[in-house]
């Protein structure tokens, strides 16, 4: 999935469809500021960030959070993700 796979989702009256969107975005952002961060690590990276190592790591961390919190809510909710 992509970003752009889930404006539906997000454009949606349904606050279960615009929940799952919200996942989604987050669960992709995530995965790519920690293949980011995994690229850093190797040297593997063609340009050099502003943002210091730890301040990317310490946002993909809370992002995780986030994302555990979602969960969590999801089944609370009864939102299939």
């Amino acid at each position: 999935m992509e970003l752009k796979d889930t404006i539906k989702l997000m454009e949606s009256k349904d606050f279960k469809d615009r929940f799952r969107a919200e996942y989604h975005q987050l669960k992709i952002r995530h995965e790519k500021l920690n293949a980011l961060l995994y690229r850093i690590e190797n040297g593997d990276l063609n340009f050099k960030p502003k943002c210091s190592y730890e301040l990317l790591r310490t946002q993909c961390i809370v992002m995780k959070s986030y994302l555990l919190l979602l969960e969590e809510r999801a089944k609370i909710e009864s939102i299939e993700l």
